[in-house]
């Protein structure tokens, strides 16, 4: 049998003053508390490093050309 979970969260500790910042920010708005803000926010932030990272990893096409020109110098093309 694979591992059972009693939960689907873990706890991440956060400095007091900045969840009662965080709480007075979402008071009226649509998020339902801090944890769910929170969450909000890391999904967002942890997206877009993910994107930032992946763009980094693309190759462009002068870097393509300057690999293969170096690979039919070596003989391999």
């Amino acid at each position: 049998m694979g591992e059972r979970r009693s939960s689907r969260y873990t706890t991440v500790s956060i400095p007091v003053p900045l969840y009662n910042r965080i709480r007075e920010l979402i008071r009226g708005t649509g998020f339902s508390s801090v944890s769910q803000f929170v969450t909000y926010i890391l999904r967002e932030v942890v997206a877009e490093m993910e994107r930032e990272r992946l763009e980094s990893e693309v190759v462009s096409e002068e870097e393509k050309r300057a690999i293969i020109e170096r690979l039919r110098r070596l003989g391999y093309i």
